[in-house]
């Protein structure tokens, strides 16, 4: 495998390990949005702080419930480039 195609691989999957890093949050916080949206809709109430407020805690519990995984993931990808780095500084 020659470095063009070593280095796309590792492109491909960075971008997907920080796709699934941010998607849980993104749901959480596009979920509730759409909630607090349909409800002030519903009773014509446009406060701004009614739509911030529940999506900062519901991040929170998804940081909480799914924090370690996420950063595992992290983890994982950073002792990949390490060691690809470690293999071509010995080469």
């Amino acid at each position: 495998m020659d470095e063009s195609s070593a280095l796309f691989a590792l492109m491909d999957r960075m971008l997907w390990t920080a796709a699934l890093v941010a998607a849980p949050i993104l749901i959480a916080a596009l979920a509730v949005g759409l909630l607090v949206g349909v409800i002030q809709a519903a009773t014509s109430v446009n406060e701004q702080t009614l739509t911030f407020v529940p999506k900062l805690a519901m991040v929170a519990v998804v940081l909480v419930l799914f924090g370690a995984s996420m950063f595992g993931l992290i983890g994982d990808f950073a002792e990949e480039i390490f060691a690809r780095i470690a293999a071509m500084s010995l080469q």
